[in-house]
């Protein structure tokens, strides 16, 4: 599945090399490059408009009018999307809405979780970065960067209050509309099958801007994922610089593995991230994770690391001891945080 590759732009920087570490619920797998983790409740616990929204939104609906700026800010148009809230946190509710793509056509479950700066009045003309968030797993109607499992939320806000990272704002999506890991759509437009990279990668922006104060242009943008969200937010990334200016794969692979591109070999190669990497077209910016007690899976993503061309940059990571397991991508979180903040612009106001 490798092929060896003798160019590499990976940089263990110190940005990178942060205290990585381990410990929360199992991912599915211990071992091979593409072990998930548990599926997550994402049964909204309220329903109707939820509290503490802003107003002033798109539609949910994707046919969003464009947002409007001319400076730092991108001021959203309204009217608002129908959000619901799906649970409370430490940091303030998660939200749930549904998102049907102009462009795709696809319709989709997204969570929506505001930093508590959003809704404070001081910010109330200030634009904020998105960080998209991909699960591990089939993601079938959940995404477990909205539960405990990965609280990211709460480390988010802990790490604003020290200074230490910029409040995102973090969408959550679906990326399956089965179980059947098999026939996975693979973040991708595969032919015959939903359209979910148009989705994920033009729709669920343009609901995002049509419904909430971002900031201007690409540089507040950026997409993380862990395993099956790995290969997803690498594959974006490469594929939409326009759109993302940082990316974290944590614990990734690289190849589209669904049976469903059977007979699109083609369509499969341009939406491969190990053929993506190497073309010299994506200027951005990755910090790439692999777990060091488990030698398949660090030398898959060595191996990807190895073939990146200029301009992409990558920083690598290893976790000493790390294994493919959530409760591994945990303590990540706070490290991945502080390198995005260090590479995507952060709040601004004009």
């Amino acid at each position: 599945m490798l092929r060896q590759s003798s160019r590499s732009r990976a940089v263990l920087s110190g940005a990178a090399v942060l205290a990585l570490a381990a410990s929360l619920a199992a991912c599915g797998s211990s071992g091979g490059g593409k072990g998930d983790s548990a599926k997550s409740d994402g049964t909204p616990a309220a329903t109707g408009s939820a509290a503490g929204t802003p107003t002033g939104g798109g539609t949910g609906s994707g046919t969003s009018a464009p947002a409007v700026g001319n400076g730092k800010v991108l001021m959203p148009t309204g009217p608002n999307a129908s959000l619901a809230k799906s649970r409370d946190t430490a940091a303030g509710p998660i939200f749930l809405t549904t998102v049907t793509g102009a462009k795709s056509g696809v319709s989709g479950k997204v969570w929506v979780w505001l930093p508590p700066e959003y809704n404070d009045p001081k910010f109330a003309k200030t634009g904020f970065p998105v960080l998209t968030l991909f699960a591990g797993g089939q993601s079938n109607g959940y995404n477990t960067w909205t539960d405990n499992q990965l609280p990211i939320q709460e480390e988010n806000e802990r790490l604003v209050k020290a200074g230490k990272s910029h409040p995102f704002i973090m969408i959550m999506p679906v990326q399956n509309f089965n179980g059947d890991e098999k026939n996975a759509l693979d973040c991708s437009d595969i032919p015959g099958q939903p359209k979910m990279g148009t989705w994920m990668a033009q729709d669920i922006p343009d609901f995002v801007r049509a419904n909430f104060r971002t900031v201007q242009g690409r540089d507040g943008w950026g997409v993380m994922g862990a395993s099956t969200g790995g290969f997803c937010s690498a594959k974006l990334a490469l594929q939409h610089p326009d759109v993302y200016k940082a990316a974290v794969p944590i614990d990734g692979y690289f190849i589209p593995d669904s049976l469903l591109w059977k007979g699109h070999d083609a369509e499969r190669a341009a939406n491969n991230p190990d053929v993506l990497v190497a073309e010299g077209k994506a200027d951005v910016k990755m910090l790439v994770t692999a777990g060091g007690a488990n030698p398949y899976e660090t030398k898959v993503v060595k191996s990807w690391v190895a073939k990146a061309a200029p301009p992409v940059g990558i920083d690598y990571y290893e976790q000493p001891g790390g294994k493919h397991l959530t409760s591994d991508f945990k303590k990540m979180i706070p490290d991945t945080l502080e390198w995005l903040t260090k590479n995507l612009a952060g709040p601004a106001a004009d």
